[in-house]
């Protein structure tokens, strides 16, 4: 497995831990009331599982699998863009939901995100090759 892809699982791995991690307290804070404020961590659930998790585990699977054209696996500075901009556009859709910041950092996390994802599909698009039927 290429060391990015490592990298990626790695990530995707640490947000699966803090997003069980955070849903399991706040489970517990519904079940037996620790402080209100708790539920201040809903939205970091959510982005954690289902961007930091799911999204980065798929790009880094997706990294490794994908086929390679003469052994190389072509451009790798879009993933990592991919993989810089992913993680900054979580923390900052994250991060406002605890200290009380405007919702254009918000807004920012989640273009940056949009990016990301743009970033990674153009380093996946040439590596996929349309199927071609044998026309007889």
């Amino acid at each position: 497995m290429p060391r990015l892809s490592v990298l990626l699982v790695r990530a995707a791995l640490i947000y699966l831990a803090l997003g069980i991690t955070i849903g399991a307290l706040l489970l517990w804070n519904k079940g037996v009331p620790l402080h209100p404020l708790l539920w201040r961590l809903l939205p970091a659930h959510m982005e954690f599982l289902l961007l930091g998790w799911t999204v980065q585990l798929a790009m880094g699977i997706a990294f490794w699998i994908l086929p390679r054209w003469q052994s190389k696996r072509g451009n790798v500075r879009f993933v990592w863009a991919a993989f810089v901009l992913l993680n900054a556009g979580i923390w900052l859709v994250v991060l406002p939901a605890w200290f009380g910041a405007q919702n254009s950092v918000v807004i920012l996390g989640r273009g940056l995100e949009t990016t990301a994802v743009g970033a990674f599909a153009l380093h996946a698009w040439p590596r996929v090759k349309p199927w071609v039927e044998n026309a007889t």
